[in-house]
């Protein structure tokens, strides 16, 4: 089946003219009704009913709907990563991370910049799950993830990241983690935000059986830490980050429990990686191997629950 004939059904539903989608697609009026026409006729049923408001979908048009935008999805992921792989597009890589890489990925894109001016880099905060999808739909070449992942993608584990209990200032951490989040409440993430960090932090309270009031919910975890410090209530975050967004007047606490760690690693499609992604690969390697001093802390000792 031609995908001029599903982009044309895609159009069509999306611009709910047979006018606007043509201008759309930058064909005649004409030409996209002979398009859908033989893709109903490929199909065997009517996909519109056309009609003085316009072209409204039938039963069989809102089934396929779905299967079509995947399709076209697909089709555009295809040829973005081809392009990246022929001579005008191999200066180029697209990156993910999340929480738990924020320290990491920044800077091994910003190592890799300086030994490599020519390709351009960009680099998107998205949650696991949404770099895997698009590393599978080819609009990724590479992200930083929590681990572990299916067996289709490469991974080079970069370590270990483990909840920490982040404190407001002039409280004092003697307590413990459970006797702060059961008195100050927990400031936390929005799911949309982080739900693979909201689900760990889930997990990790059904396992010490602590269900603390929720003091206050944010989009982003800068907002998260300025509650803190605040003194809205106390945060479980993740040790990575807090290395890089916390302000210096937070107090924290580690968390000692097995379902408050988890791996993380970099991840690209199975096969020989093209050029740029090689040499990224590389210099994350290398950075990895690098000692990297730790943030200083105003509570150093660990807390087992």
């Amino acid at each position: 089946m031609e995908d001029r004939l599903v982009r044309a059904f895609v159009a069509v539903a999306d611009h709910g003219t047979y006018n606007a989608a043509a201008l759309a697609l930058a064909v005649t009026q004409p030409a996209l009704t002979k398009q859908i026409q033989a893709l109903e006729a490929r199909i065997g049923g009517a996909l519109f009913r056309r009609g003085r408001h316009g072209a409204r979908l039938t039963p069989l048009g809102r089934t396929l709907l779905p299967d079509a935008r995947d399709v076209v999805e697909r089709l555009d992921g295809f040829e973005l990563r081809a392009r990246r792989l022929t001579a005008g597009g191999a200066g180029s890589l697209a990156l993910g991370f999340g929480l738990s890489t924020i320290d990491i990925a920044p800077r091994a894109v910003a190592e890799f910049r300086r030994r490599h001016p020519r390709v351009a880099v960009t680099l998107d905060d998205m949650a696991t799950a949404v770099q895997l999808e698009r590393l599978r739909g080819g609009q990724l070449d590479a992200g930083f993830v929590r681990l572990p992942v299916g067996e289709d993608l490469e991974v080079l584990e970069l370590g270990v990241d483990r909840l920490m209990l982040a404190v407001p200032p002039n409280v004092d951490t003697a307590p413990g983690a459970r006797e702060l989040m059961l008195t100050h409440g927990l400031v936390t993430l929005m799911q949309t935000k982080g739900p693979g960090f909201v689900h760990q932090v889930e997990r990790y309270l059904e396992a010490i059986g602590v269900e603390p009031r929720v003091a206050q919910r944010a989009n982003d975890l800068q907002t998260v830490m300025a509650l803190v410090a605040a003194g809205v209530g106390v945060a479980l975050v993740s040790a990575g980050a807090l290395a890089v967004v916390a302000p210096d007047r937070i107090n924290w606490l580690p968390i000692d429990h097995e379902a408050a760690r988890w791996r993380i690693g970099v991840v690209w499609a199975r096969g020989e990686p093209a050029e740029p992604l090689a040499a990224f690969l590389e210099v994350t390697r290398e950075l990895v191997a690098a000692p990297h001093p730790p943030r200083t802390t105003a509570s150093p000792s660990a807390v087992r629950r």
